[in-house]
Formats: C-alpha cells, sequence, structure tokens
C-alpha cells in the first residue's frame, strides 16, 4: 500500500556520485572497496523506498508484519532509516535530482516528510541519535570527497567534525556518549571503535560488512563478518576490549540486519523477513512480502518495537 497526502519532492535521477557513506546496495560497495566517481556512476543503485508496518509480538515468541505503507512514494534514493529515541518518526537519507543527500525526517503522527539537514554541496548519510548530549551523527561527504563523521543538532543545525583523523567512514553505531563503532571504507574493509573524547581510534576487525547495530540493553554492538567468498557471520562485539563471539550465521545473500528492543535478531533476503531463533539454531520467516513485490535490503526497528521500517527497491 502506498501512503497518500504525503509531503513530495522534487522528481530525482539516480544518484551518479556513490560513496559507500550512501548505502548503496553496487556490488562495489557491498565488499568494502572504494570507487572514483566514474566507476560508481556505472554502479548507480536502483531507487529505493522506505515502507512502514506494525511489528506485534505473539504469545508464542514469533512475530507477525502488519500491512506494509510506502511512506516515501516518490521516484528515487530514499534508505537508512533511523527511528528517534522516541518513536515518533524516522530519519532517512533522500537524493535530490543532482545526487546531493540530506537528513530528512518522516513524522508518524501526521506522516509528513521533512527536511532536516540542507547543505551543498556536502552531503549527509546515515543519521544515528547521539544519546547523551543529544543530536545525531551522520556520515558527512565533504566538498573534497572525504568521508567522515559528523555531529548536528536535532534540528539539523550546527554542524561539527567529531573525528577528524579518521577517513573514510562508511557507517557508525554508537556504543554510549563517547564510543563509537565505524565501518571504515578498505580492501578489506575494517572496523574501527573511536573515542571522541580523546580522538583515539582502534581496529577490532577485518573483511566486515556494512551492517554494525547497538545491541539492546548493551553497550555491545553487532556486525558482519565475511568468512569465505560467499559466507558471513553476525557476530557480537565487546567495545571495551574489542573481543567478538558469534551471535548466528548470516543469511547468504544479504548482510543488513536489525534487532527487536527486546533482543530478537532479524535479516531479510528478497521478500522475506526473517527472525533468529537461537532454540531452534536457524533463521524463521515472519513475513512474506511477495504479494507486495518487493526486495527488503535495510531494517529498522521501533524503540518500543511496534513499528518496523523496511527498505525496497521501487516498483
Amino acid at each position: 500500500m502506498r501512503a497518500e497526502g504525503l509531503a513530495t519532492y522534487p522528481t530525482l535521477l539516480l544518484v551518479t556520485t556513490l560513496v559507500a557513506g550512501c548505502g548503496s546496495d553496487a556490488p562495489s560497495q557491498a565488499t568494502g572497496a572504494a570507487t572514483s566517481p566514474s566507476a560508481a556512476a556505472a554502479a548507480a543503485p536502483p531507487g529505493t523506498d522506505i515502507w512502514l508496518a506494525d511489528l506485534t509480538r505473539r504469545s508464542d515468541g514469533a512475530l507477525t508484519l502488519g500491512e506494509p505503507v510506502d511512506v516515501t512514494p516518490r521516484p528515487g534514493y530514499d534508505n537508512q532509516p533511523s527511528f528517534l529515541p522516541d518513536g515518533s518518526g524516522f530519519w532517512y537519507t533522500a537524493a535530490d535530482s543532482t545526487g546531493q543527500t540530506d537528513i530528512w525526517l518522516h513524522d508518524m503522527a501526521n506522516g509528513a516528510n521533512h527536511r532536516i539537514t540542507s547543505t551543498t554541496p556536502e552531503s549527509e548519510y546515515s543519521a544515528t541519535y547521539l544519546g547523551v548530549g543529544g543530536g545525531f551523527s551522520v556520515v558527512r561527504v565533504e566538498t573534497d570527497s572525504t568521508q567522515r563523521l559528523w555531529r548536528f543538532d536535532m534540528n539539523g543545525s550546527n554542524p561539527s567534525l567529531l573525528l577528524p583523523d579518521v577517513a573514510p567512514v562508511g557507517y557508525q553505531a554508537w556504543a554510549d556518549d563517547h564510543e563509537v563503532v565505524m565501518y571504515i571504507l578498505g580492501d578489506p574493509a575494517t572496523l574501527a571503535v573511536g573515542d571522541v573524547s580523546t580522538g583515539a581510534t582502534r581496529t577490532v576487525a577485518r573483511d566486515v560488512g556494512r551492517s554494525i547495530q547497538r545491541i539492546p540493553g548493551a553497550t555491545d554492538v553487532s556486525f558482519v563478518q565475511r568468512i569465505g567468498k560467499d559466507s558471513t557471520e553476525i557476530r557480537r562485539l565487546n567495545v571495551r576490549d574489542g573481543t567478538s563471539t558469534l551471535l548466528a550465521p548470516g543469511i547468504q545473500g544479504t548482510e543488513d540486519h536489525a534487532w527487536t528492543p527486546d533482543g530478537s535478531l532479524l535479516q531479510a533476503h528478497g521478500a522475506i523477513l526473517y527472525m533468529w531463533r537461537a532454540d531452534a539454531g536457524a533463521w524463521a520467516p515472519v513475513a512474506d512480502l511477495s504479494s507486495e513485490d518487493l526486495t527488503l535490503s535495510r531494517i529498522a526497528v521501533s524503540p518500543d518495537g511496534t513499528r518496523i521500517a523496511l527498505v525496497a527497491e521501487e516498483r
């Protein structure tokens, strides 16, 4: 179902100059390799929309999904949903007709979409709540194409650079108010922990995927570890000492994952949303959205666990 009455945007072209921070599903970025503008243009991703659905926990522990609604129904790139801490909406990344990206906010009370950052020529991606001190962090593509971690106030004002010496940053997840786990572009891509209070940074894993998530109720972070050519594991990182433990095997062909606030691990592949069942040692389907003709990628769950945002390729 597509939402009606939402704020409209200018029609846009596909992003022609891509960076890993934009969350492209292009193969070159899925492997963590940096790309030149010309190569990135050739690998421009399909347009994406964000679909919102109710999420319900049954008495037997299983999850059920309500009817999804397209809340960004326009051509082009709308991606990387991240819920506000009060669950009143979610930030997302949207591109305009030039490929410029800013952070937008979907307000769940009235279904409207609002621009939060408005910068030129810089682009912002992957808004993430900062916690203590407020505001949110983004991966910012600067005028010289450097990708670093920046902070904004909640209204999109007062940008400030957080870790000047760390680049190129692709994604981030905050362990607490001063330690952040970052996906760093390279061949292979690496996982680094940075302390914004001291500026210190250390590498804790190599050959990792783009998806990193704060684990509910903990300062640990989950990440995707590549195993060989085609396999992945989802691992739990102890941010304090840099050690990691296996949580679940990844679903082949995808690396995006998310958590419900009560600790269920989710992945999506094709049109199917899955939940990891540790008791069975297997991924169990939650919902099959084939009837909606959706191909899913990123997932985000509201802080109270009652709503889920799903990124899907445009139909």
